[in-house]
């Protein structure tokens, strides 16, 4: 189990192995999210990734007439 300790200037530096396992290099983005008494980190991925996510995706759906414009 790795543990870390919060700084006077509120930093914390996080064990390179944790990072390695999940993928995440220097400079990646984070939104950080207080939840429940935890921080939770969310990495921002560039909206580039997102490209072709709903590929193949049944859009033959009815919508609410509100949703048509």
């Amino acid at each position: 189990m790795n543990t870390v300790t919060l700084s006077n200037e509120f930093q914390v530096n996080f064990p390179k192995e944790v990072f390695e396992h999940i993928g995440y290099k220097a400079g990646t983005s984070f939104e950080v999210i207080a939840y429940n008494n935890k921080v939770e980190l969310v990495p921002i991925k560039p909206k580039k990734s997102l490209r072709g996510i709903f590929k193949g995706m049944d859009t033959s759906f009815e919508r609410e007439e509100e949703d048509r414009l």
